[in-house]
Parts: C-alpha cells; structure tokens; sequence
C-alpha cells in the first residue's frame, strides 16, 4: 500500500512539473548520452516462459531516479507490452495497461500474462515521463508465455 501511495504521489509531482511547463509554453527535452542503453536481463528474445513472468531490465550510461526527482543522466524504466507503434516521444507516455510506468525507480516487475506470443520492449522517461534525446529505447523482443 505503501509502494502505491508513493507511485501516486510521484505521478502527481510529475504531474504539476508537467503543467507549469505546459502553462509556460515550453516542454524542455532531456537530453541521455548517446552510449546510454537500456535492455532486458530477461526473459530473453524467443524465451518461452510461463506466467507469472519476471522481466529484469537493463540500463547501461545512465542512473535510474524516480519520477519527479530531477538528476543528471537518469531516468525511470517504461514498459511497453504488446504495441506495435510507440506513442509521440515528444509527450509523456500515457500509463495503460499495455505501457506500464514504473516511477519510484523499479527494475524488474512479475507480470502475469495470457498464453501465446507477446512483445516487450523498453523506454526510458525522465521525471516526467517523457523520453529522453535520444530516446533511450530497446530491441523489441518477442517471447511466449506457455498455456
């Protein structure tokens, strides 16, 4: 419960940094090294795994920070579960059930996922969830969670 409430309050301090930057007229971009990766410990492309599943993620010349803490280099993991075509990075990714937040600074989550083939991949968003410049993005991978 906890966990939860810290989630919220995070997502609510990114929020107002959003707006006053909205209501200033001006979103500034924040720039990754161009060396920084991110990517999955596991599973690994072509893995058939069963559910629950747990992801591990990757991040190689940059830090994680949680949502709303602004440091140098850093950044908070977004995971994106089954969609072909990424949302603009020039906004804040919208928290669905298909992209997953994870804003106090997570790096690995147990999902349970419906048998069959799914895709996964990885993007990196500042404090306030927008990705970064260059957007720090993985390989889209594809696993199969067994019946």
């Amino acid at each position: 419960m906890l966990k939860q409430l810290r989630l919220i309050l995070f997502g609510l301090l990114a929020a107002a940094g959003l707006l006053a930057a909205q209501e200033a007229n001006e979103i500034a971009r924040t720039t990754a090294p161009a060396e920084a990766d991110v990517y999955f410990l596991s599973p690994a492309q072509g893995m058939t795994v069963s559910s629950p599943i747990t992801i591990r993620f990757g991040l190689r010349g940059m830090g994680v920070a949680p949502a709303g803490v602004e440091l140098p280099n850093t950044g908070h993991h977004h995971l994106l579960i089954d969609v072909e075509e990424p949302p603009s990075f020039d906004l804040p990714l919208p928290a669905t059930d298909s992209i997953r937040h994870f804003g106090l600074g997570q790096t690995e989550v147990e999902l349970e996922l419906p048998p069959g083939q799914h895709t996964l991949q990885l993007v990196l968003g500042d404090r306030l969830h927008i990705p970064h410049v260059p957007p720090v993005v993985s390989e889209r991978i594809t696993i199969t969670v067994a019946q």
